[in-house]
C-alpha cells in the first residue's frame, strides 16, 4: 500500500526507536483513512515512553474520533498486533478487532484471521475479560468458537438481555460485530459507523425483537404496578437489559414506527414513578436509558412522553436530569425533518381553540397573546375568575383532565417551537403540502406558524416571504441573513407594528457575518476570545443551549476545554475554546477560540471560516455570543463592589465598551418600542447607551451590559435589579431578560424622585 507522505513520516518514528521526536510534528489531519489502517496495527505494538510512543498516542487519537479503512493485509495485521500484546497487556481491545471486519471495504479475510482470532478468544475467555461481549462474540464467530457463549452468564441470567444474544447468536461475524458498533465499547474504539443503524434497521429479525422487547418491558413495569411482581426501587431490569431496552428503543425510534408512540407513552409513565407514594422509581437507569435513546432519533412523541414522565415523577433529582436530557433532544429535532412538526391535534379547532360545554358555562383552552395555552371558564359571553363552584363540585375529573390537556399541548408546542429554531442553520425546506397538513393548517402548530415569518420558492431559486399564509414549492423560515437591510428593516417593524410576539427571535434576530480580522486568521474567530466569564453559569448555559462540553475545575485534565454544538442536519460542528482560571474567589473562565468543522466520510475535518455556510457561521456565532454577554462578569453590577482587583479593568471595559451584534439588536427594539412608553420624551438613544433623563440626574444604560453610569461624571450607579415595571410593554420576541431589565432601569430612573430603596437613593444623591 502507497502511504500519504505524512503517513511516512508517522511510519518512521512508530518502527525506528532512535528517530527521536519529529520537527516539525506531522500534521495528523493529513493521514488518510487507509493510513490510519495502516498504522493502528504498528501504533498498538509501542510501549514505553518517548517519541514513538507520542506518535502512537497520535494514530490512536485520530482513529477514535475518525472512520480507519483497512485491507486484507492490515486487518490481519491489527488482529496479529493484538495477539502479541496479549501477554503484556494481560487483555486484548477486541472492539478494535470487531471494528475491522466492518471497514475493510474488500471483505476481511476470514480465513487468515481465524488462528489469531482463536488465540485471541481463547486468552479473553480463560480470563474472564468480556466486558464487550459482542465484539467477544464476533471475534469467536471468526474462531469457530461459539460455545463461548456459555461463559456469558450475566447476559444469560437477565430474560432480555438473553433474547438479544440468542439473536445476536444467530448472526455471522460481520453482523456480530454490527452490534459491537452499538454495545458496550473501549476507549480506543472508532466512532460507531454512520450507517450502523440502517444496516441494523435492515435486519427483519432485529426490527421484531426490538417491538417485542419494549412490550416486554411495558409488561413488567405494568405488573409492578398492579402489584404482580413486589415492587423494588430501582430494580425493575438488570444493568444489562436496561442496555438492551436502550437498543430496542433506538431503532424503534430511528425507524419511527408507528406502534411506538403509544407503547413509548406508556412505559416512561410506568417506569417514572413509583406504584406506591414512594419518590422512587422502578428504574432510573431505564428512564434515563430511553431518554438517552429519544436523545439520538428524537421524534415529537417521545418528547413529549418524556416531559409527561418529567411530569409524574416525584424525585426531585430525576426531574432536574430529565430537564437536561430534554433541552439535549429536542434540537435534534430539526436533523429529523420528516417527522420534527408532527403532533396531534387534541380535538382542537381552527386557531388552537377547543371549547367543552358543562351545563351552562363551557370550558375553553386557547392561546393567548403571547402563544402561551391556557384554560377559561365561561357563562354565556363573560369570563368567569375562576372554575364555577358546580363544575367543581359535579365534574372534578373533568377539570383535572381539561388543566392536564393545557400542559400536555403547552408541551407540544414547546418541543415545535425548539425545533424550528434549532433548525435556523440548515438550509432545508419542506415540500410546500408537508408544510400545509403538518403546521400552517395544523391547529395547534398553527398558532406558531401564525407568528413566524416564511418564506416560499415560487420558482425554482426564488422566495418571497410572508408572515403565517403563502404558496409555492418548497417552504422554509426566513432568516435575515438571506435577506437585505431593508428586508429586515421592514419585517422589525411589521412585527412591532403589529404586536406580533414571535416565539423566538426571527425579525430581531441577530446576524454575524466574517470580519476582516477572522479572514486574516483563516481557520478561528478570535471575536469573542479574552472575556472572563462565569464558569458555573456558563457549564449551564452550554447545557441549556445543546452544546456539549466536559465539566473544567481544579483537577487533572481540567483547566483546558472545548464546547461544541453540531449544526446544519449534522453537517458542521462549532467549537468554543475555553479555559479554567484558578484566580479565587468563586469560578471563573477565559474564553478562546470559535473553530468549524465539517463531516467528511463519516469524519470531522476542520474547515477554513470563509467555507463555512453563512447561516451555520451566524447561528454558532450568536450562541457564542450569547454565552459571553450572559456570563461575563461585566454582566455583574456588583463586581466593582466585591474588592476583586485582578478582573477590574476588564470589568470596566466590557461594562461600557463596544456593542456586540446582539446589544445592537437590543438598541434597534428598544428605538421602536420607545415611542410607545410614556417615558419617551425622557429617553435618547446614542450608539452605546439608552439615556435617561430623571428629576434629580441624567443616567446612561449600556445596552450590553445594561449596567448604569449617572452624569455628570460618569459615576457608576449599582441597581442589582430593578422593579418589574415594563409587565405591560410589548416585546417582539422571547427575551433573553437584558432588553427587560434595561426598560425596567429606565422606568425607575426616569422617576428616580419618587425611588424609596436607600441604597440606590444614596447613590444618586451622592
Amino acid at each position: 500500500m502507497q502511504l500519504s507522505p505524512t503517513a511516512q513520516r508517522v511510519h518512521r518514528h512508530l518502527t525506528e526507536p532512535d528517530a527521536g521526536y519529529p520537527d516539525p510534528w506531522p500534521n495528523a489531519a493529513g493521514l488518510t483513512a487507509a493510513d490510519l489502517g495502516h498504522l493502528l496495527p504498528l501504533a498498538y505494538r509501542v510501549t514505553g515512553s518517548g517519541p514513538a510512543f507520542s506518535m502512537r498516542v497520535t494514530v490512536t487519537d485520530q482513529v477514535r474520533e475518525r472512520q480507519p479503512v483497512f485491507d486484507s493485509e492490515s486487518c490481519l495485521s491489527l488482529y496479529e498486533a493484538l495477539v502479541d500484546g496479549l501477554a503484556r497487556r494481560k487483555w486484548a481491545d477486541l472492539c478494535l478487532a470487531a471494528a475491522a471486519l466492518l471497514r475493510c471495504p474488500g471483505g476481511a479475510p476470514s480465513a487468515e484471521l481465524a488462528a489469531p482470532a482463536r488465540t485471541l478468544i481463547e486468552f479473553m475467555a480463560r480470563e474472564r475479560r468480556i466486558e464487550e461481549p459482542y465484539a467477544f462474540l464476533a471475534v469467536a464467530g471468526l474462531a469457530g468458537m461459539d460455545q463461548v457463549v456459555e461463559i456469558m452468564e450475566e447476559q444469560k441470567a437477565q430474560p432480555l438481555a438473553a433474547a438479544e444474544l440468542d439473536l445476536v447468536m444467530g448472526l455471522d461475524p460481520a453482523g456480530r460485530a454490527l452490534f459491537a458498533e452499538i454495545g458496550p465499547r473501549t476507549f480506543g474504539s472508532p466512532p460507531e459507523l454512520p450507517d450502523v443503524w440502517e444496516r441494523l434497521a435492515a435486519m427483519p429479525a432485529y426490527v421484531d425483537f426490538a417491538r417485542s422487547t419494549l412490550e416486554a418491558a411495558d409488561a413488567r413495569l405494568a405488573a409492578i404496578h398492579t402489584g404482580e411482581i413486589p415492587y423494588r426501587a430501582d430494580k425493575a431490569f438488570g444493568s444489562v437489559e436496561t442496555a438492551v431496552i436502550g437498543r430496542a428503543a433506538r431503532l424503534a425510534l430511528f425507524r419511527d414506527e408507528l406502534w411506538l408512540p403509544e407503547l413509548l407513552g406508556r412505559l416512561l409513565s410506568r417506569v417514572a414513578v413509583a406504584p406506591t407514594t414512594a419518590k422512587t422509581l422502578p428504574s432510573q437507569a431505564l428512564l434515563y436509558e430511553v431518554a438517552r435513546a429519544a436523545e439520538r432519533f428524537p421524534t415529537p412523541e417521545a418528547i413529549t412522553a418524556l416531559r409527561t414522565a418529567r411530569a409524574l415523577t416525584r424525585h426531585a433529582g430525576v426531574i432536574k436530569q430529565l430537564d437536561r436530557m430534554i433541552r439535549k433532544a429536542e434540537p435534534g429535532l430539526a436533523d429529523r425533518i420528516e417527522v420534527a412538526f408532527r403532533m396531534p391535534d387534541l380535538g382542537f379547532g381552527p386557531g388552537g381553540r377547543l371549547e367543552v360545554p358543562m351545563g351552562e358555562h363551557r370550558a375553553v383552552v386557547a392561546p393567548g397573546e403571547d402563544g402561551a395555552f391556557a384554560l377559561s371558564w365561561w357563562q354565556g359571553d363573560r369570563r368567569l375568575k375562576a372554575v364555577p363552584a358546580a363544575v367543581r363540585k359535579e365534574r372534578p375529573d373533568e377539570v383535572k383532565r381539561l388543566r392536564e390537556l393545557v400542559k400536555q399541548v403547552q408541551r407540544q408546542v414547546t418541543t415545535l417551537v425548539k425545533a424550528l429554531e434549532a433548525g435556523f442553520a440548515g438550509e432545508a425546506a419542506q415540500p410546500y403540502e408537508t408544510w400545509r397538513e403538518q403546521i400552517a393548517d395544523h391547529p395547534i402548530a398553527s398558532t406558531v406558524a401564525g407568528r413566524l415569518i416564511w418564506e416560499a420558492e415560487v420558482a425554482p431559486g426564488e422566495w418571497q416571504a410572508a408572515l403565517g399564509g403563502l404558496e409555492g414549492l418548497r417552504v422554509r423560515l426566513w432568516h435575515p441573513a438571506r435577506a437585505t437591510l431593508a428586508e429586515v428593516t421592514g419585517w422589525r417593524e411589521a412585527v412591532t407594528e403589529g404586536r406580533v410576539r414571535q416565539p423566538f427571535k426571527q425579525a430581531f434576530r441577530e446576524v454575524y457575518l466574517l470580519t476582516p480580522a477572522e479572514e486574516r486568521t483563516a481557520a478561528y474567530s478570535n471575536r469573542f476570545a479574552g472575556h472572563v466569564v462565569d464558569y458555573r453559569r456558563l457549564y449551564a448555559i452550554f447545557k441549556a443551549r445543546g452544546w456539549r462540553a466536559d465539566m473544567l475545575g481544579p483537577w487533572d485534565g481540567g483547566d483546558a476545554g472545548q464546547a461544541t454544538r453540531v449544526l446544519a442536519e449534522g453537517q458542521w460542528r462549532a467549537s468554543f475554546f475555553h479555559d479554567y482560571l484558578y484566580d479565587g474567589p468563586g469560578e471563573h473562565a477565559s474564553t478562546d477560540q470559535v473553530r468549524f468543522h465539517r463531516r467528511v466520510d463519516g469524519e470531522w475535518r476542520e474547515a477554513p471560516l470563509a467555507e463555512v455556510p453563512a447561516l451555520v457561521f451566524s447561528e454558532a456565532m450568536r450562541d457564542v455570543d450569547l454565552f459571553v454577554a450572559v456570563t461575563s462578569i461585566a454582566a455583574d453590577p456588583e463586581w466593582a463592589d466585591r474588592g476583586h482587583d485582578r478582573h477590574l479593568d476588564y470589568w470596566r471595559a466590557a461594562s461600557f465598551g463596544e456593542l456586540p451584534p446582539s446589544a445592537e439588536v437590543r438598541r434597534d427594539a428598544l428605538a421602536r418600542l420607545l415611542p410607545r412608553l410614556s417615558i419617551a420624551g425622557r429617553c435618547t438613544l446614542t450608539d452605546r447607551y439608552l439615556v435617561v433623563r430623571g428629576d434629580l440626574r441624567t443616567y446612561k444604560i449600556h445596552l450590553g451590559s445594561a449596567n448604569i453610569l449617572m452624569e455628570p461624571g460618569d459615576v457608576y450607579l449599582c441597581i442589582v435589579s430593578a422593579p418589574d415595571r415594563n409587565a405591560g410593554v410589548f416585546l417582539p420576541f422571547e427575551d433573553d431578560g437584558r432588553l427587560a431589565l434595561i426598560l425596567s432601569k429606565a422606568l425607575l430612573l426616569a422617576g428616580d424622585s419618587r425611588i424609596t430603596d436607600e441604597t440606590i437613593v444614596r447613590q444618586i444623591k451622592g
